[in-house]
């Protein structure tokens, strides 16, 4: 197995390990559990709303990790030895961040359709919900991954990431909900768009971050 490979795939064990992987799952059906119950049981506003809390649950679940996703490899000093290797910070940060959104990507978005019951939400809402989290949840993993290394080494790192982080995903927030309406598929472009940029720009700003706070 490669380096990147092994880096791949310890994160993602490390990411499950001692059910710590289910943590944002956890938290985005709790949200769907507990959202009727401060709006109302009026299916209709649960409808309208629903898939908003649905997309704010889906950022919070991409921060929950943030401090583990670079602080330990960067403290156990693997961040060093891989440079000495001639392996580029870009790369490691390429990996994680494939490792970051395969731990709860894919997971939230099975854990939609549960949801969707819970907030009334129709099946063609449903649909452009998936797709949305499909496009949308790697650049939320990009984003998750440029703060945790640009907070990294920081005294309460984790308070600092929220503040980083989510004003960052704001135009993944608005597009994501406004691709749930019936004339959303300009949303879901431009969601894409926003998505494929946070993500091949990602990993050379975390890499640069990296190398600085190195040096």
């Amino acid at each position: 197995m490669s380096a990147l490979g092994h880096i791949l795939w310890r994160d993602l064990t490390r990411a499950f390990a001692g059910g710590g992987g289910m943590l944002p799952l956890i938290f985005f059906l709790l949200v769907a559990t507990l959202f009727p119950f401060a709006i109302g049981p009026d299916a209709r506003l649960l409808g309208a709303t629903g898939g908003g809390a649905l997309w704010m649950a889906a950022l919070l679940a991409a921060l929950l990790p943030v401090d583990r996703l670079i602080a330990p490899d960067a403290e156990a000093g693997v961040l060093d030895q891989l440079a000495v290797r001639g392996i580029a910070e870009e790369a490691v940060a390429g990996a994680k961040l494939v490792a970051h959104w395969l731990s709860f990507g894919p997971p939230l978005m099975l854990a939609a359709i549960p949801a969707a019951g819970l907030l009334k939400l129709d099946g063609a809402t449903l649909l452009r919900l998936e797709a949305g989290l499909a496009i949308g949840t790697p650049g939320l993993a990009a984003l998750a991954l440029l703060t945790a290394s640009l907070t990294l080494g920081l005294r309460g790192a984790g308070a600092l990431a929220g503040l980083v982080m989510l004003p960052l995903a704001v135009p993944i927030l608005i597009f994501g909900a406004g691709a749930l309406g019936a004339q959303g598929a300009g949303a879901l472009k431009l969601l894409a768009a926003a998505s494929l940029l946070l993500v091949a720009g990602a990993p050379f700003a975390a890499g640069a971050a990296l190398r600085s706070g190195r040096e």
